[in-house]
């Protein structure tokens, strides 16, 4: 071994650094009680701040708050409590016509906003579903005899 190579590796001169792995830009939902415009400078100050947000976007009819950029959901919720001191949680709601049983006991929520329920499919909660959900060829079945059908079978 010679004086060179000693010296090359006592000295790495080699600019091999290891890379992160880069946030993918997403759109995080948050279900944050908004009463007043004061509450809403405050949600919105709360999270502008973070370190990879692009736009930030209050609706607070809906009581909702939408997030874009390159963020982690847990921890754009973990700073809307820890900054505001509200409870905040990730959006619950999908539009009613993805759920096969809307208006199921687990699914139904006076809560929601017009044309939303909760979303069961992603987050079944069994203290809250009762009925059980139905598959698309029990759905099929059960429409070949209703009386909405003009052409079901009527036995009587």
């Amino acid at each position: 071994m010679g004086a060179l190579d000693y010296l090359s590796n006592l000295w790495d001169f080699s600019h091999s650094k290891k890379f992160k792995k880069k946030k993918q830009l997403q759109t995080v939902e948050i279900k944050v009680r908004i009463d007043c415009e004061g509450c809403e400078r405050k949600v919105k100050k709360a999270v502008e701040g973070m370190k990879g947000v692009t736009s930030v976007e209050v609706d607070p009819k809906q009581h909702k708050l939408t997030v874009i950029g390159y963020v982690e959901p847990n921890k754009v919720v973990k700073r809307v409590r820890f900054r505001t001191g509200k409870r905040a949680e990730l959006w619950p709601y999908v539009p009613y016509d993805v759920v096969y049983h809307p208006y199921a006991p687990g699914a139904y929520d006076k809560k929601a906003p017009p044309g939303y329920v909760r979303n069961v499919l992603v987050d079944p909660d069994p203290r809250r579903v009762t009925a059980a959900m139905a598959d698309p060829t029990e759905e099929r079945i059960s429409n070949a005899f209703s009386d909405d059908n003009p052409n079901s079978c009527s036995v009587m």
